[in-house]
């Protein structure tokens, strides 16, 4: 993003996409999703995190867990309480590969 682009008036950005449509990007874009479910905390909202078969995940900060917890059955992915389970290994080893840029 170029420096001006911070000043241009809101009427020329493009509308944000709601939580639905960018939870809805990444699974359409990705195979075999789960979702890993963070509690609100003193620093941070609720969350989730979307985990592909490949380790690509996205965090997504949501209203409150109910409403991610919903989304998932809707969409019929597998959802964790990531505290309970923790995060799958394949998310670090592709952060890892993407630190020694390695190709995915």
């Amino acid at each position: 993003m170029a420096w001006w682009d911070r000043f241009r008036s809101a009427r020329s950005r493009p509308p944000e996409r709601t939580l639905d449509e960018r939870l809805d990007a990444f699974l359409d874009a990705q195979r075999g999703v789960e979702a890993y479910l963070e509690p609100a905390t003193s620093l941070s909202g609720a969350s989730v995190v979307l985990v592909a078969f490949d380790g690509r995940w996205s965090r997504f900060t949501v209203p409150d867990l109910a409403d991610a917890r919903s989304y998932a059955r809707r969409r019929g992915i597998p959802c964790y309480d990531a505290p309970v389970v923790g995060y799958p290994r394949r998310m670090r080893e592709f952060d890892q590969r993407r630190k020694q840029g390695r190709p995915d």
